[in-house]
């Protein structure tokens, strides 16, 4: 199964880690991508592991950071839709697939 990030969700990983570094340290913004490959990679290896959420999408949250990876698994991908924070905007992605 082949992993793809679309753009936007790409660009929501790189504005929170920018984030984390700017207002902790940039060690803490590299933790919060180690965390997101982490995520990303376990739930390649076991897609079914993140809670179904909203119809077709799943959500696995990820650890020690208020995100959630929301994705769709199709038979060809594994579809990353958003990097979400748990109370900002929440929804905000629904239109994306």
């Amino acid at each position: 199964m082949k992993l793809v990030i679309i753009p936007l969700a790409l660009a929501e990983l790189h504005d929170a880690a920018a984030f984390y570094a700017a207002k902790a340290n940039a060690g803490l913004g590299l933790t919060f991508v180690a965390e997101f490959e982490r995520t990303a990679n376990l739930i390649l290896e076991n897609p079914m592991l993140g809670a179904i959420f909203r119809g077709t999408l799943r959500r696995h949250l990820l650890r020690r950071f208020p995100y959630s990876v929301i994705y769709q698994i199709t038979a060809e991908e594994l579809r990353i839709i958003a990097v979400a924070h748990h109370r900002r905007r929440p929804g905000f992605w629904k239109g994306r697939k």
